[in-house]
């Protein structure tokens, strides 16, 4: 088997990069949930890696987004057919990025991603705010505090250069071998380009 080959019936994981912070981050998720059944039956698991983009961007935390970027993520989300309600300022995430981190099944994780995301793009709530956290945690039977650390927050730090020396530079990014695939296109094509990797990926002949 060539290297960074996986047999037939092996799953291919595809990374994720992504920030809390971020309205086409949670654009992803809608239209990556919409593709489960066509993401299963091509065998592939997405791995949601949580990132700082401050850390890459150089982006002030509570600064206004602006109004050129604020209009681009938005006709995106209504092209994709996503319902969100914006923020007007970029949020700090750390703090619900480092719950992400501490939860130990990747279960866990993903209900934490769902209930953070429908709050603060479905729900208009604030991502930073520690009283808030607390009480999403409450909602999936989760103790927020103790996760919200320093091990935690030295961990999202690492993560972020390494998703920079890999390449990336922006979110959301799809890491197809080492390849970044920035920002979340039509169903269609985010299918073709994965079913195409897969098929790299198992070394299947695609002409």
């Amino acid at each position: 088997m060539v290297a960074g080959q996986v047999g037939p019936d092996a799953a291919v994981i595809i990374p994720v990069y992504y920030d809390f912070a971020s309205t086409l981050c949670y654009v992803a998720h809608r239209v990556m949930g919409r593709l489960a059944p066509e993401l299963e039956r091509l065998g592939v698991v997405l791995d949601w890696q949580p990132i700082d983009l401050t850390g890459i961007t150089g982006w002030r935390r509570g600064a206004t987004v602006q109004d050129a970027r604020r209009a681009n993520a938005l006709r995106v989300a209504a092209d994709l057919n996503v319902p969100v309600r914006m923020p007007r300022y970029w949020q700090d995430s750390r703090a619900a990025h480092a719950v992400v981190l501490g939860l130990d099944s990747p279960a866990k994780r993903s209900a934490w991603r769902e209930r953070v995301w429908t709050a603060v793009y479905e729900e208009g709530r604030p991502l930073g705010d520690a009283e808030d956290l607390i009480r999403l945690g409450r909602d999936l039977d989760v103790a927020v505090e103790p996760l919200v650390g320093r091990p935690q927050l030295s961990d999202l730090e690492t993560r972020t250069r390494a998703a920079q020396a890999a390449g990336v530079a922006g979110v959301p990014t799809f890491m197809l071998g080492t390849f970044a695939m920035a920002g979340i296109q039509e169903p269609d094509t985010m299918t073709t380009t994965f079913a195409r990797f897969v098929h790299r990926r198992r070394g299947v002949d695609e002409g």
